[in-house]
C-alpha cells in the first residue's frame, strides 16, 4: 500500500485511514458532517497527494493533448487551467483530468489516483504519433487542497503573491511558507472555493503545518475523503469510477460543455453522431421525496416498476438534510421534473429529477 508524504501526520491527528486507489488515505478525522460544514462555512485542508501528475513538453505537447482530450487546448493561455476528459476510442471515458498550460511547450496534467497507470499508458500510446516529452511526476509531488470561504485569507498569510488576483481555473507558481516552486491553483472539488497547491514531497509536512496554523483563527480543520465526496456530490461534480467510466460517453455524462467539435480528437465522429441522433440515457441529479438515502448501484425504476437506470452516486446532503444522488436515466425520464423511483430494499421510493448543483 502506498503512503503519501503526510501519512504520519494523519495518523498523529487521529484520522481513520482506509485503502483508496492503492494508497492509505484519511477517510475522516473529526467526522464527515463537521468536516463538510467547515468547508462550506469556514475552511478545511485535504491531503490529495494520491492524485497523479504528468508533465507534457516539447513542440508537439499541445497537439498531443488536443488529440487525446475532448476540450480545446487552444483556449488556454499561460497560467490557465482546463477541465477535460480522455475518450477511450470506444465511446467511453478513460479519465477526467485538468490540464494546466505553463508555457507554449509545457503543460501540467493532473489525473485521478486510480487511473495513473491507465492514463499514462493511454497518453503514451497516442504519443507515438506526436513525440512529446512525457514525465510522470506522481511519486515526487504532493497536493494539498485548501477549500472554503476562508481559504484565500488562510493561504494569503503564507505568500507574497496576491491570491485574490488569481481567477478561477487559473494558477501561478511561487513561494508558500518559504517553500519554492509551488504551483498555486484556484481550483477544487468542493464547490466552496479555494486553492489546490502542488509541491515537492519533502515540503509536505512543513506546508501542511503552516497552513494548519494560519487557518486556526478561521476554524480550519483537516478533512478526509468522505467529506470530499459529500461536498462534490452536493455540487453535482462527477467522480470517475462512479458517474463516469469506460462505458459512459461525455455527452451522456453531461460533459458536452467540455466536448469541442472544432478540432480533431479521439472518438470525435462517434460523439458527433451521438449528438445528432440524441442520447438515449443521461446522467441526472435527483432528490428523494421521502426520507431515504440512495446509494451507488441502486436501481432506478418508473411508476410501473420497469428498470430505467441506475444510481451512480448518492448520499444524505448535509446542507439540505435530504437524500440526493446522480443516476443514469433512460429517455424520456431524464428531463428535469420527471418522477422516478429508487429501489431501496425492495421498495420503490419516489424521487424527482432536478437541476444540479443541489446547493
Amino acid at each position: 500500500m502506498n503512503k503519501t508524504a503526510l501519512y504520519d501526520k494523519h495518523v498523529s491527528l487521529g484520522a481513520k485511514m482506509v485503502p483508496f486507489a492503492g494508497f492509505d488515505m484519511p477517510v475522516q478525522y473529526s467526522g464527515v458532517t463537521e468536516e463538510h460544514f467547515a468547508v462550506r462555512e469556514k475552511v478545511g485542508i485535504f491531503d490529495v497527494s494520491h492524485m497523479g501528475q504528468f508533465f507534457v513538453e516539447g513542440p508537439s505537447a499541445k497537439d498531443l493533448l488536443q488529440f487525446v482530450g475532448t476540450n480545446n487546448v487552444d483556449a488556454l493561455e499561460n497560467g490557465k487551467a482546463q477541465y477535460t476528459c480522455l475518450p477511450n476510442g470506444n465511446g467511453g471515458i478513460v479519465d477526467d483530468l485538468i490540464v494546466y498550460k505553463m508555457t507554449d511547450e509545457k503543460y501540467f496534467v493532473v489525473v485521478n489516483a486510480s487511473n495513473i497507470e491507465k492514463d499514462w499508458n493511454h497518453i503514451s500510446k497516442h504519443n507515438e504519433k506526436f513525440g512529446a516529452k512525457l514525465t510522470n511526476a506522481s511519486d515526487e509531488m504532493s497536493l494539498i487542497a485548501i477549500q472554503g470561504p476562508k481559504a484565500t485569507e488562510t493561504l494569503q498569510k503564507l505568500t507574497d503573491i496576491n491570491l485574490s488576483e488569481i481567477p478561477y481555473y487559473h494558477f501561478t507558481e511561487g513561494k508558500i511558507a518559504g517553500c519554492e516552486d509551488v504551483i498555486i491553483s484556484n481550483t477544487g472539488y468542493t464547490g466552496s472555493g479555494g486553492f489546490e497547491i502542488y509541491f515537492k514531497n519533502e515540503n509536505a509536512v512543513k506546508i501542511w503545518e503552516a497552513i494548519t496554523e494560519a487557518g486556526q483563527e478561521f476554524g480550519l480543520i483537516p478533512c478526509g475523503l468522505a467529506s470530499r465526496d459529500t461536498l462534490r456530490l452536493e455540487k453535482g461534480f462527477c467522480l470517475y469510477g462512479n458517474d463516469i467510466d469506460d462505458t459512459t460517453s461525455p455527452l451522456e455524462a453531461g460533459l458536452g460543455w467540455i466536448t469541442k467539435f472544432d478540432k480533431d480528437f479521439v472518438d470525435k465522429e462517434r460523439f458527433a453522431k451521438e449528438k445528432e441522433d440524441g442520447i438515449t440515457r443521461k446522467l441526472v441529479g435527483f432528490e428523494m421525496q421521502e426520507k431515504a438515502i440512495p446509494r451507488h448501484d441502486y436501481l432506478v425504476v418508473d411508476a410501473e416498476g420497469n428498470e430505467i437506470g441506475k444510481v451512480t452516486s448518492g448520499t444524505m446532503s448535509p446542507m439540505r438534510k435530504i437524500g440526493i444522488g446522480l443516476a443514469y436515466v433512460a429517455r424520456p425520464h431524464f428531463t428535469v421534473g420527471s418522477e422516478i423511483f429508487i429501489q431501496i430494499r425492495n421498495k420503490n421510493i419516489p424521487a424527482k429529477v432536478v437541476k444540479t448543483p443541489f446547493v
